[in-house]
């Protein structure tokens, strides 16, 4: 294998796993502990990815950085959850929807099983599947052919042109970020050229994105923020953002996450006196 194959592999891990082990790399690419190390460096040495002890990880403030859906599907899953339950109470019964890929609308996708003559239109395969899956014969499910990203999402000129030629009610839009000026952005080129398609075929726009997602700014805009119809998120969110966001989308929708547990403080109990 090629230098130049290596340090792909290299880069397409750390993007799936969001960091990659030298004893890892040296084991599944059958190469020397040394040359793993100069591939590190020559992939941090371009801005790809950041140097650490044994290894290298994403660098989460870059505009390239994509983790992988297995990646992002550990991270905040709470509000996630809230905000998926928050976004399937606005999909109505015998209607035609467009979803994206990412972690936040396959959790919405999930509690979509049971709307009745649902046509659902989607560049994920994982959504695409656990509708299928479901085995209602009265949901239509449609995927878009396509060029698989590190987050499962089915992009490029096939998933474009397919979805040039559907025409829905609504789309639900997750994003790598928001921003107040670069609006909603995704790292990834072909990803966001797909977006915008998904979002020029729907009458109404559904963006949904947790707090987290505020003042990230991907490589490309997919939407400005006043294009969105409804934006759904979580509580956690900044009251500074939360304001400016109510006076750009047409409506806001803060979903309320469950607390996080805290801690158990286990305490010895007192001991009994020596003399009883």
């Amino acid at each position: 294998m090629l230098a130049g194959q290596r340090q792909a592999y290299i880069l397409e891990r750390v993007r799936e796993d969001g960091g990659v082990r030298v004893s890892d790399l040296v084991r599944d690419l059958d190469v020397s502990d040394m040359t793993i190390r100069r591939d590190l460096e020559r992939l941090h040495e371009r801005g790809l990815v950041e140097k650490v002890h044994g290894g290298a990880t994403a660098i989460a403030g870059s505009a390239l950085f994509e983790p992988g859906f297995a990646a992002k599907s550990a991270l905040q899953e709470v509000e996630k959850e809230a905000i998926a339950d928050a976004a399937a109470r606005l999909i109505e019964p015998g209607t035609a929807i467009a979803i994206s890929a990412g972690t936040t609308t396959y959790a919405i996708a999930r509690r979509l099983v049971d709307v009745v003559r649902l046509t659902v239109v989607t560049n994920s395969p994982r959504i695409a599947d656990v509708l299928h899956e479901a085995g209602r014969s009265d949901q239509t499910i449609i995927l878009t052919g396509g060029v698989r990203t590190p987050s499962d999402a089915l992009v490029g000129p096939f998933a474009v042109a397919a979805l040039r030629n559907v025409h829905v009610d609504l789309a639900l839009l997750g994003v790598h970020g928001m921003d107040p000026d670069s609006g909603f952005t995704s790292p990834n080129l072909n990803e966001a050229e797909t977006d915008r398609a998904l979002v020029a075929s729907a009458r109404r726009l559904v963006v949904v994105a947790d707090h987290t997602k505020w003042g990230i700014v991907g490589l490309s805009t997919i939407a400005p923020l006043d294009q969105a119809d409804v934006l759904v998120t979580d509580n956690r969110i900044s009251a500074e953002a939360r304001e400016l966001l109510a006076s750009r989308v047409r409506e806001l929708i803060v979903a309320e996450s469950a607390p996080r547990p805290r801690p158990t403080v286990v305490q010895d109990a007192p001991r009994a006196d020596a003399d009883g």
